[in-house]
């Protein structure tokens, strides 16, 4: 009598999730990605056990900010030198280099251990809709978080098909 103990293969198996961050708050988008590359909205999330999926986040150039962080923000880096101290405002990072931010946001948010940077690999960020050949990959869509009431997780989705349930059936806030 064989029966297989533990988790198998299929359910470690990792999907890719596809973002628009075009006027989301970066903080709450932040926290959902980091809850899905650490995989615990799977049921089999385990903390010593990276089972977290693939997070391909489009239009980091439109995100948004709460308050007035937008001119109190800044990102510092050290050189390592005497006065090697560097800060670029949120507003010269948004134009430079839009993908940092979220990059920073979300490594913040994961937990601090040898798995973070294993993490942040499978984090993918474009500053426009453009994504290349990872488009291809994509199995979910969410592009303000929440899901439609008539939802069904067995069918893949990309964000025509939740567009599409959207407009049968509205969210309810």
């Amino acid at each position: 009598m064989s029966q297989v103990v533990g988790n198998t293969a299929l359910a470690y198996t990792r999907v890719w999730h596809h973002v628009d961050a075009s006027d989301r708050v970066l903080g709450k988008l932040a926290e959902r990605i980091a809850l899905v590359l650490m995989g615990k909205h799977k049921p089999i999330y385990d903390p010593s056990v990276d089972c977290g999926d693939y997070v391909i986040v489009t239009n980091s150039r439109n995100i948004k900010v709460s308050g007035q962080k937008d001119d109190q923000l800044l990102f510092r880096k050290h050189s390592m030198f005497p006065g090697g101290l560097k800060e670029t405002p949120y507003k010269d990072m948004m134009k430079k280099n839009p993908d940092h931010i979220i990059r920073q946001a979300v490594s913040g948010m994961l937990p601090k251990n040898k798995l973070r940077e294993r993490r942040l690999e499978r984090l993918k960020v474009f500053p426009t809709d453009q994504m290349g050949i990872l488009g291809a990959n994509i199995m979910r869509s969410w592009e303000d978080g929440t899901l439609p009431p008539d939802y069904d997780p067995s069918v893949p989705t990309t964000g025509k098909v939740l567009a599409e349930l959207y407009k049968r059936s509205p969210p309810k806030a």
